[in-house]
């Protein structure tokens, strides 16, 4: 491994790491311009991070260790998962099969974040939980048939051959424009924006993610916004990979058109949920659905 490859590296892991809660910060914004505000500065995420690190923990004496391992997990989840994200054709971490292990790391951490709600023993937690486990059975098709598709079209299921300079043959591009879509809608699922749930929310009778994590204070709450960040980041570089083209070998150049995506994204994630409402809880399956639909045509247009 050379000196440039070691620098490519830390820069991927530096960005992956750091930059997660700007994007909360661009979506507050974007909401906040929409409303005719000023709006909480594009670094107020951080501040919120670093105030919540400096706060004790309180833990009930019902909770186990699984209450503990839950916001570790969904951090270090999502963490692995950024580490896979090709950037020019490299990543930190890349195998064949790499894209398998991708789509199970949320997974994981979403397991270990229901796991450590039910440990709580509140019912409000458990009701969360289970719209959480539900939602996320219809949101996996979408993202496993969109990696399915693209899987088709690399003839690889490494990550690195699916993404980051690929050629994309033209006759590719309506099945890519489908998922695309349907990995939108998906983010929108897995990171509980609107329309599937609103994270500004306080209702425990609507709240899905949200109320997985009433009971978590101080540095366990830190880590989960944290860990809800840094998988709204990744998911959005997932999208932004796939719709960019192929842009050469300089990967400088490939960072900053990253970059400028993952911001674009940010501010469309604001746009959706100021001029839309949240759906109803029994409208959610539905548009989870149509994201599976629009992964699967995918497919059977790569079939013609």
């Amino acid at each position: 491994m050379n000196l440039h490859t070691l620098l490519f590296d830390a820069v991927h892991v530096a960005v992956f790491l750091l930059a997660p809660p700007f994007l909360l910060g661009v979506i507050n914004k974007t909401k906040a311009a929409f409303a005719g505000r000023v709006g909480p500065p594009y670094l107020q995420p951080y501040y919120d991070l670093i105030k919540l690190w400096r706060k004790g923990s309180v833990f009930s004496t019902s909770t186990t260790w699984v209450f503990k391992a839950g916001p570790v997990a969904a951090v270090a989840t999502a963490a692995l998962a950024g580490m896979l994200v090709p950037v020019a054709g490299h990543a930190p971490l890349s195998f064949e099969g790499d894209a398998i292990l991708f789509a199970y790391l949320f997974a994981l951490g979403r397991f270990f974040t229901v796991a450590a709600a039910l440990d709580t023993g509140s019912a409000f937690e458990g009701m969360g939980a289970a719209r959480e486990a539900t939602f996320s059975s219809l949101a996996e098709p979408a993202l496993f048939f969109g990696l399915l598709v693209l899987g088709r079209i690399s003839r690889s299921l490494s990550l690195a051959a699916m993404l980051g300079g690929a050629h994309w043959p033209p006759r590719a591009a309506a099945s890519l424009v489908l998922v695309i879509a349907a990995l939108f809608i998906v983010l929108l699922a897995e990171n509980s924006r609107i329309p599937f749930d609103d994270p500004n929310t306080h209702l425990e009778l609507t709240m899905i993610h949200e109320v997985m994590v009433l009971d978590h204070g101080g540095p366990a709450l830190a880590a989960v916004l944290y860990g809800a960040s840094l998988k709204l980041f990744v998911l959005a570089a997932l999208v932004v990979e796939i719709a960019l083209p192929n842009l050469g070998p300089d990967p400088w150049i490939w960072w900053g058109a990253l970059l400028t995506g993952l911001f674009a994204v940010a501010v469309a994630i604001g746009v959706v949920e100021s001029v839309m409402a949240r759906l109803r809880l029994v409208h959610v399956p539905s548009l989870l659905v149509a994201a599976c639909l629009l992964s699967g045509f995918g497919i059977v247009l790569l079939a013609r």
